[in-house]
Order: C-alpha cells, then sequence, then structure tokens
C-alpha cells in the first residue's frame, strides 16, 4: 500500500506531503501512523533544516476521515483515541523540532487540517484556499491542536466564531486574522513554501530551534491539551449528538440534535 504520507528530503529541505487526495486527504488511521513516522524523521535527521507540509491534488486536508469514523460504530471512542495519539505526537514533534515548519496550503483545509496549519511555525496559502473548522458541523469537538492553537492565533472570540459557526474563512480573510503569513497564486503555494524554507536551510538552525523553544516556553500545557482534545473528540463521537452529526454528514443531510 502507498504511504499515506511521503516525505521528500533534498538540500536541507524536508517536503513532507498528505498522500490521499482522492480522499481530499483525510486523516485515517494509516495517515496517523505515517504523519508520526514522518515527524520523527524529520525531527531526528540532522540534515533537515526546514520543513515544507502540504498537501497532494488540489486539497491540503479534509480532517478527520468522517466514512471511516463511521464504519468503527459502537468502536468508534477507541478508534479515535488512538488516531489522535498518532496525530497529536506528530504534531508535538512537529512543534518542538528545531527547524522551521512552513505549511503550503492549498486548496480546502477543514477540521483537524486546520491544527496542522496552526501548528506550524509560518503559512502560505494560495488566492483560492479555504478555511474551515467543522466539527460542530457534526457534533464533534475540536482536535489536532485547535483548541490550543487556535485561539492563540487569531484571538479567542475569533476562534469560538470559527468553532460555533463552521463558517468558511477564505484566504485573504485568513491573512487579516493572522492565520497566514502569506497568500499567493494557487500555481506557486509550494514554490513559494519551499523558497522560504531554502532561505531558513541555509541559516542558523540551531538559532531558530532556540527560538521556537523559548516561545514554547512561554505556553506551557500543549501536550496536556492535546491530550484533553483527544478524550473529548472520542467522547463526542459516541454520544447522541456525534452519532447523529456523523450519519448526517454520510447521508448528506442536515442533521436533528
Amino acid at each position: 500500500m502507498d504511504k499515506t504520507v511521503l516525505v521528500d528530503v533534498a538540500d536541507g529541505i524536508a517536503t513532507v506531503t498528505l498522500n490521499r487526495p482522492d480522499a481530499g486527504n483525510a486523516l485515517d488511521m494509516a495517515m496517523g501512523r505515517d504523519l508520526l513516522e514522518a515527524a520523527l524523521r524529520c525531527e531526528s535527521d540532522r540534515n533537515v533544516r526546514a520543513v515544507v507540509i502540504t498537501g497532494a491534488g488540489r486539497n491540503f486536508g479534509f480532517g478527520g476521515d468522517v466514512r471511516g469514523m463511521a464504519e468503527q460504530g459502537e468502536a468508534v471512542g477507541g478508534f479515535l483515541n488512538e488516531l489522535t495519539t498518532y496525530i497529536h505526537a506528530a504534531i508535538s514533534a512537529f512543534t518542538r523540532m528545531r527547524a522551521p515548519v512552513i505549511a503550503a496550503v492549498n486548496g480546502t483545509a477543514a477540521g483537524g487540517s486546520v491544527g496542522l496549519v496552526c501548528m506550524a511555525d509560518m503559512a502560505i496559502a494560495g488566492r483560492g484556499s479555504k478555511f474551515s473548522l467543522a466539527y460542530t458541523g457534526i457534533g464533534m469537538a475540536p482536535d489536532c491542536g485547535t483548541s490550543f492553537l487556535l485561539p492563540r492565533i487569531v484571538g479567542r472570540r475569533r476562534a469560538l466564531e470559527l468553532f460555533l459557526t463552521n463558517r468558511v474563512l477564505a484566504a485573504d480573510e485568513a491573512l487579516d486574522w493572522g492565520l497566514v503569513n502569506q497568500v499567493v497564486e494557487d500555481a506557486e503555494v509550494v514554490s513559494q513554501a519551499r523558497a522560504l524554507a531554502a532561505r531558513f536551510a541555509a541559516g542558523p538552525t540551531e538559532s531558530y530551534g532556540a527560538v521556537k523553544r523559548l516561545m514554547n516556553s512561554t505556553d506551557p500545557g500543549f501536550e496536556a491539551q492535546m491530550a484533553a482534545e483527544g478524550r473529548a473528540i472520542a467522547a463526542q463521537a459516541v454520544h447522541p449528538n456525534g452519532v447523529e452529526g456523523v450519519r448526517a454528514f454520510i447521508e448528506k443531510r442536515k442533521p436533528s440534535y
């Protein structure tokens, strides 16, 4: 089976590509494991001095694989506990590694994939990119570090607006809110991200790592928050709201809570 996350290292830059394009790069169990493997590889490889993370195909990522969740039936709570354990460990590694991490956001980033944008040190989005949290739309709770990172990036009220209303944030508004650093033409997203990564790869990597460590030390508790997120989304998945939300998503109808 093809890897659901690809890693290519060249010239000091690791390009990490979410590789389920036919499923909108939705996060399933295989991708959770592969993402952790990719993060640990980037963290341990001293030749990696910058990281670019992007999505294969038209979209960055649709978040959690809702159809895969629905297939778990009553076992979905344990399934999500395991899945978020892998993904959250990967996010922790990307966040804590010395190499700067750049998100190259193509197309849509939804749900947990927004967490992958938030975990990055910098983010570049295509002009047609869109962002949506989507959790409460299917009766779920946030994961992938979004409840910790998003309020710190855009502010508490804006984060609550995105979590509670699930409205779509266009690229220009994401730039205005600080969710991304730059908006470029859609065809230039990866090349612009790699150009920035090349600048970092030629720079003082240990100095960049020190900056990241110091900034992380001002906000302790990230891993504990992700552990709480894992428990919350697992519990919500077996609650009637979560069951109905997922069922309605699969049946392409409005949920009845």
